[in-house]
């Protein structure tokens, strides 16, 4: 048994497989050597000379044996050992016992007279014969044929195997393999490693995604009813939020075949690869259904296509496109195949991919809400050594607008900065300043300025922060600062509102705020600067699209001028409206301007002191500008959404107190609408019995703005 269990254990040794090429190389070689070695007498030197100097050597004594070849008229004179150095100047051991002399002849007659003449005059005494082969012409004609050929195939083998991605085990197909699919495939998606649990946040988009897994476990839930497995999903949303770890984690809970790939996998230089490699991928789906095909940013295949044959479209990728809507929904059927793809473009996409039938769900994943931004923070701290105190619903209201791939960038950026300070864990201070690192840009402490410009840029930042103390739609400030920071000489940090809806007001007010840096620098300063080109950017793009796109103007209410289609030569008003809404966005721009220069006359005294406090500190928050202003009197959504959660929190926990000492217990809610008389409504008319009609705004969650001061070019 031990003896056995040696055995077991001794290493396997593998034996490499028959290759046909070691025969090839070997038929090479040999050929190769009877090419060298037929008709050689041995390996001694020869060498070739002048019919004069032959003539010459032969009268010394030098010749040993003179041969003559009548087809080639050449003839070879062997030279005696004694003489080897004087003719070569080399010893016997480097030229061979019996080196020769070639010498090229006219006629051999005239050999046969001057060896005669030697002879007679005793200068030669060895043989002299002839040798009338013809030096295997014919097999070596056919050794260089076969070895041109030979040559000539090794090449082409090698650059094949070269353009199909290298020899074995390294997936290479050759040149013939161009047009098949580069899809990477998971058998099961479990290898992945990645379920719906790793996805945070993203509620209604892992809702919808598991109905579609859960199609794949259990198709008779929906057959039953008659239901069919929908055909494709189309994830749409911006750069970060998850599209691509959907998909994964869609692969790791189906436990089907999963087939991966790019959209750029598609494009290739030569004709017709696209749409090969389509029809491709679509052949192993349909061996491996039901199964599930992701195609990630699909923008770069599926673009719409030109409708103006003169602007030349690239035929190759329209053809590649028309393969896939085939494929996906064509002629023939694709049963058990699902479609996944992933894009941040949606409104690129050709009208015809995007119907019922190919993707037949498109599922937005958006930017994370407060609660959701909570959920992903929560996993991407689980590495980290945190500090006991750190908030993370802080952390979560600290980063609106930030996307998954953000707070992820934030938390390793808090980790980078805390180990750059040789702290033990990662405290909140860490991370306050990798946001402020993200959004804004790396101190630059070195930075040399004056005091009359550090006094300037005082003024300014402290403009914004004063209008937006005192306007009530404006962002409620987090902090102002005059160090400079990335291509900003000094910022206002503010902490955005997510607003579902923004009003004209909210819009005015933020303007408003955007423009209290110049108003200041003009009346307190008595001159402007470049500082406020930032502001000045975001207000005229902000006033535009007001006039423009949401029809808020006075002279063009409830208008809206947006063109979707982005290769459009023309403009969808005349130049008269042009000229028209240049008019009001100017008025816009100059009465919000006009008020801020008010509201900051109003509030000198307290501009002055918080622009000296910044001088004096660099950096002020929220609860400084309060001491000087006094508290803000309007209350932020945030603050409002936070009272409402913390009183139903207390709401629940008297209602769990109630019911353990089994009293009673009415909320408030309940109360009131005891309280309330009853009226009696009337009932609805068939015409008004529809579904009310909604005009759905998008939402516009952005990360926490802060208006910079731009470096003077």
């Amino acid at each position: 048994m031990d003896n056995q269990q040696q055995n077991n254990k001794k290493p396997q040794i593998n034996m490499p497989k028959f290759n046909m090429n070691w025969i090839y190389g070997m038929v090479i070689i040999l050929l190769v050597t009877l090419y060298l070695t037929t008709g050689k007498e041995n390996s001694s030197v020869q060498t070739e000379t002048s019919y004069s100097d032959f003539k010459t050597m032969v009268m010394k004594g030098y010749a040993d044996k003179i041969v003559v070849n009548k087809y080639s008229s050449t003839l070879h004179m062997y030279v005696k050992p004694e003489h080897i150095r004087d003719v070569f100047h080399q010893g016997v051991q480097q030229t061979g016992k019996t080196p020769s002399v070639m010498v090229e002849i006219g006629s051999v007659d005239q050999v046969e007279q001057f060896v005669n003449q030697a002879r007679e005059e005793k200068k030669f005494s060895g043989k002299f014969q002839y040798d009338n082969s013809k030096e295997n012409d014919f097999f070596n004609s056919l050794l260089m044929n076969i070895l041109f050929f030979a040559g000539i195939i090794f090449v082409w083998m090698f650059i094949m195997r070269r353009m199909g991605g290298g020899g074995p085990g390294m997936g290479g197909g050759g040149i013939f393999s161009v047009g098949k699919s580069k899809a990477q495939m998971y058998e099961k998606g479990g290898d992945l490693g990645i379920t719906f649990k790793d996805v945070a946040g993203q509620a209604g988009a892992k809702q919808e995604m598991q109905e579609i897994v859960d199609f794949l476990k259990n198709p008779q839930k929906y057959t039953e009813l008659g239901g069919k497995i929908p055909k494709g999903a189309l994830l749409v949303g911006p750069p970060g939020t998850g599209k691509t770890l959907l998909a994964k984690a869609v692969a790791g809970e189906a436990g089907v075949p999963f087939f991966s790939m790019s959209g750029s996998d598609f494009v290739e230089m030569f004709v017709g690869v696209g749409a090969s490699r389509v029809r491709d991928l679509f052949e192993k789906a349909k061996s491996k259904a039901p199964c599930i095909i992701f195609i990630d940013e699909i923008d770069a295949v599926g673009r719409a296509r030109s409708k103006n044959p003169a602007m030349g479209g690239n035929d190759e990728r329209e053809n590649t496109l028309n393969a896939l809507l085939t494929e996906m929904d064509g002629f023939g059927t694709n049963s058990g195949i699902i479609t996944l793809a992933a894009t941040n473009r949606a409104d690129m996409l050709d009208s015809a991919l995007m119907r019922a039938g190919r993707f037949d769900r498109q599922i937005h994943v958006d930017l994370p809400d407060l609660n959701e931004r909570r959920e992903i923070f929560v996993v991407h701290l689980k590495p980290l050594k945190l500090d006991k105190n750190l908030d993370i619903d802080f952390l979560a209201r600290q980063t609106p607008g930030f996307s998954g791939a953000d707070i992820a960038n934030v938390c390793n950026e808090a980790a980078l900065i805390a180990a750059r300070h040789n702290s033990e864990k990662v405290c909140k201070q860490d991370f306050l300043d990798a946001v402020d690192r993200i959004i804004g840009g790396l101190e630059k402490k070195t930075k040399v300025m004056t005091e009359a410009e550090k006094k300037s840029i005082a003024i300014h930042e402290a403009g914004h922060a004063t209008i937006s103390w005192f306007t009530e739609f404006a962002n409620p400030l987090v902090k102002v600062s005059i160090v400079p920071r990335g291509r900003a000489l000094g910022a206002a940090w503010y902490l955005p509102e997510e607003r579902v809806l923004q009003t004209k007001a909210a819009m005015l007010d933020e303007m408003c705020s955007l423009l209290g840096g110049r108003a200041a620098e003009e009346l307190f300063i008595g001159q402007i600067s470049t500082g406020a080109m930032n502001d000045l950017e975001r207000t005229t793009k902000q006033a535009y699209g007001m006039v423009a796109y949401a029809g808020m103007s006075d002279k063009l209410p409830n208008l809206c001028y947006y063109n979707q289609q982005e290769y459009s030569f023309q403009k969808p008003y005349s130049d008269t409206t042009a000229k028209l809404i240049d008019e009001e966005v100017l008025k816009m721009v100059n009465e919000q301007y006009e008020r801020a220069k008010q509201i900051l006359t109003e509030h000198k005294e307290g501009h002055a002191q918080l622009a000296q406090l910044l001088v004096e500190r660099e950096v002020i928050f929220a609860d400084d500008v309060e001491k000087i202003f006094g508290k803000r009197p309007w209350t932020s959504r945030a603050e409002e959404l936070l009272e409402a959660q913390q009183r139903a929190e207390a709401e629940a926990m008297a209602e769990r107190r109630a019911k353990e000492l089994g009293l009673p217990f009415k909320d408030s809610e309940s109360t009131e609408d005891s309280e309330r008389p009853e009226t009696s409504e009337s009932p609805e008319s068939p015409e008004n019995s529809e579904k009310p009609k909604h005009s759905e705004s998008p939402e516009n969650p952005e990360k926490p703005k802060h208006s910079e001061v731009p470096e003077n070019n």
